[in-house]
């Protein structure tokens, strides 16, 4: 790797760290590389509830900073029975705790995406839709998405998940905050309901040609289904 390349170290749930940690981050300090530190605090787990989870959330994110010397910290709140980031508490989590931070420093912020649903599914693309508006209009540098379907199917994502991802960051951009918690509380609306039932989506070589590494017609039709919507609640970033 170059020492321009990202190179990470994860702290433990909740504000821990082991010491073959504190050893990597010690090395990577040594070495002068770019550090990205990574924790996902988790509501509903050992830290209690959304406020309690917020706070939990902030303080290990300056943490990264301070124990390990971080580059740049990356997020990622997740939810303790869903397993995923994209929930409504999970968003809540991550959009407070980037604000106050971004309000008060000039660290560098990222956040992951593990979505419910799988790819070729228009509810993969809402979930990534609700994380890009909320990580975006909280002031988050950077965007590390998607794993799709919790991130736990081997080759279960594509680039068009992250292609969207994009987009609606840059639909929502400059956006105002109160209209966009309006929009968020409509898009979370269309998809939470179907936690239950979230459809398992289909693999990389099912979505892709994978020779000529373009997407299928079917996934496709899904993206436009999915563009349709966020068009529908008032995004125009499509229409230019």
């Amino acid at each position: 790797m170059r020492p321009s390349d990202s190179h990470e170290v994860s702290q433990l749930n909740e504000l821990k760290i082991d010491v073959g940690a504190l050893v990597v981050g010690a090395h990577y300090a040594t070495a002068g590389v770019n550090v990205m530190v990574e924790q996902m605090p988790i509501f509903g787990g050992y830290a209690g509830g959304l406020e309690e989870t917020t706070i939990v959330d902030v303080a290990t994110t300056l943490n990264s900073f301070v124990m390990l010397q971080a580059t740049w910290h990356l997020d990622g709140p997740v939810h303790v029975r869903w397993g995923i980031t994209t929930t409504r508490e999970a968003l809540a989590v991550a959009g407070h705790a980037a604000r106050a931070i971004e309000e008060n420093t000039h660290l560098i912020l990222g956040n992951q995406y593990y979505t419910l649903a799988g790819p070729c599914t228009v509810m993969c693309l809402l979930e990534t839709a609700a994380q890009a508006i909320t990580d975006t209009v909280s002031g988050r540098e950077i965007l590390s998405g998607v794993a799709s379907g919790k991130g736990v199917v081997t080759d279960l994502f594509t680039a068009m998940e992250a292609r969207f991802m994009g987009e609606v960051a840059h639909a929502v951009a400059g956006m105002d905050l109160h209209e966009v918690n309006i929009l968020l509380d409509k898009l979370v609306s269309l998809y939470e309901k179907d936690y239950k039932t979230a459809p398992a989506g289909k693999t990389f070589q099912e979505c892709y040609d994978v020779k000529a590494l373009v997407p299928t017609e079917e996934y496709i039709q899904v993206y436009d289904e999915a563009v349709k919507i966020m068009t529908d609640l008032g995004l125009t970033y499509w229409n230019d």
